[in-house]
């Protein structure tokens, strides 16, 4: 076995396709602004940071590039892992490793939660780097051919490393991703990020924040930064100290960034917060709503969101120049039919154009995957991915359950709740209570030359939307309101815009799926 401290070790890190058929795979319009992929693999970035430094990296996107055999064969050792929908892809460059007979190291989220599926890897690296890449380090050195490490300790967030921005090309990327915390304070029977990262949020420092952010600084990056914590600010003194250390660096760089996070819909009652994100220059929002039914949510174990005024909420956000975009499920117990109308209304009435709405999914190890397990309902306990082309997330592989009402009539509400939000009249009359309610109060500007390479891409949205026939009167009838009205929101407005590109598409996708499931489901009861 090759000693992999001796000299420079050559470590080749492979971020796995996501399906183009993906909800969050908007490739479409990251072309239409110049770029090939949403965002940056920030696990690997990270891995490679945690990694002995003397090794020599090289990091393969197959989201943005193609794998080649040249860059199996340059490598010693191959690090890979993701998500559960990125499980064929894990799995492919496992094989592929091996083929050239080099070692393969795999870790995240997907294998943590199903070790079993990835037994033919080398090492096994579980849950979190920080705390299980020493214990794969010493027994490398060791001389330990194969093995699975992990430590159930939490990693203290306080001693965490900054990533390797280096080892890829920004102008791949839409945005850049940083993490500021794990763990979240909610008990939601549905999620899985309490079962890998806790209940307890654990929080990095303001300072190496900072550091984070100087990094991308130094490496020329501007625009914009997504906190990819699952809940941004679940920790509020710690959030309203990091805040008020970003205002005075954004203020002294001149504001080189505008930033995007997830949050807890009772941001909505925290005025200091909102007062500044709004400076720092906080321009979007993702909060999970999943349902606008109380009695749903209580189930759900989602308390935080009950008796909560959404339209309102939406409403106020905007206010301080914040747009949101939202996460929805249908599927749950205790649904009924009108499930579908009240998600459409609220929607509608919220004015939230992005809204992402998918079929329950009991993911492994959660509380609802083992409370149907112990009715009886689990369909399997652990979870394969088949065809990479029809089961990629929950909007076109869920309820992998028997659920309580009939699943023809679920998938019938899903398809209807897709058609209404999709349309396109529907949306951009969402978007135009949006531009109308937003109160953008811009800081961050683009350098004269991003500007250059921006100009081009109001003429590619109005070659794609402006000059159909299904979107042509819609958008231009959006785009003169909000001129006129509000021009500052006329950016978000056009943005969005591009959105339903992807959203259009990808609605119809996922609707003709659904329908193949309801024919699949006539034939079985012929």
């Amino acid at each position: 076995m090759k000693d992999f401290f001796a000299n420079s070790t050559k470590c080749l890190l492979i971020h796995p396709q996501f399906s183009p058929y993906s909800s969050l795979n908007y490739d479409d319009v990251c072309k239409i602004v110049g770029a090939k992929y949403p965002v940056p693999p920030l696990g690997l970035l990270t891995v490679a940071a945690l990694l002995p430094q003397d090794w020599n990296f090289k990091l393969i996107d197959i989201n943005v590039e193609p794998l080649l055999d040249s860059h199996l064969e340059w490598a010693d050792i191959i690090c890979t892992g993701g998500m559960l929908s990125q499980q064929r892809g894990i799995l492919s460059i496992i094989d592929k490793a091996h083929h050239h007979g080099k070692k393969v190291v795999i870790g995240g989220p997907e294998p943590t939660c199903q070790p079993q599926h990835y037994q033919k890897a080398d090492y096994l690296v579980l849950d979190e780097g920080e705390n299980s890449i020493p214990l794969f380090l010493k027994a490398l050195q060791n001389g330990e051919e194969h093995g699975e490490y992990r430590s159930l300790k939490l990693a203290d967030m306080t001693e965490a490393v900054v990533p390797r921005f280096d080892l890829i090309k920004l102008d791949d990327y839409l945005m850049m991703a940083i993490q500021f915390s794990r763990g979240c304070p909610y008990n939601c029977e549905f999620c899985n990020v309490i079962e890998l990262f806790g209940r307890e949020s654990r929080t990095k420092s303001p300072k190496h924040i900072l550091k984070e952010l100087e990094t991308l600084y130094d490496l020329g990056y501007r625009g914009h930064i997504f906190f990819v914590d699952d809940n941004f600010l679940s920790h509020g003194i710690r959030v309203e100290k990091l805040l008020l250390v970003m205002s005075e660096w954004s203020k002294e760089k001149k504001y080189p960034f505008f930033f995007a996070a997830e949050a807890s819909i009772n941001l909505a009652n925290k005025d200091r917060f909102l007062e500044l994100m709004r400076d720092i220059d906080f321009r979007y929002i993702s909060i999970g709503i999943e349902t606008p039914d109380d009695k749903v949510l209580k189930m759900a174990q989602k308390q935080q969101n009950v008796n909560k005024p959404i339209v309102e909420i939406m409403k106020k956000i905007y206010s301080y120049g914040i747009l949101v975009d939202s996460c929805l499920i249908i599927g749950f117990d205790h649904e009924t039919d009108m499930t579908a109308d009240l998600i459409i209304k609220c929607i509608q009435d919220s004015g939230i154009p992005m809204a992402m709405v998918g079929t329950l999914f009991a993911l492994p190890n959660t509380q609802l995957a083992q409370r149907l397990q112990k009715e009886g309902r689990l369909f399997k306990p652990d979870t394969t991915i088949g065809d990479s082309q029809t089961e990629i997330d929950q909007m076109s592989s869920g309820l992998n359950f028997e659920t309580s009402r009939p699943r023809k009539e679920i998938l019938n509400d899903y398809i209807k709740i897709l058609d209404a939000l999709y349309s396109p009249v529907n949306y951009f009359q969402r978007l135009t209570l949006v531009g109308l309610l937003l109160k953008r109060q811009i800081k961050h500007r683009p350098t004269f030359r991003a500007a250059l390479k921006r100009a081009p891409v109001f003429f590619k949205i109005c070659r794609h939307l402006g000059f159909q026939k299904k979107t042509g009167f819609l958008f231009w009838k959006t785009f003169v309101i909000i001129l006129i009205t509000n021009p500052k929101a006329l950016e978000a407005v056009l943005s969005l815009s591009a959105m339903y590109i992807h959203f259009s598409r990808h609605s119809q996708f996922i609707i003709n799926l659904t329908r193949n499931k309801m024919n699949a489901l006539d034939c079985d009861t012929s």
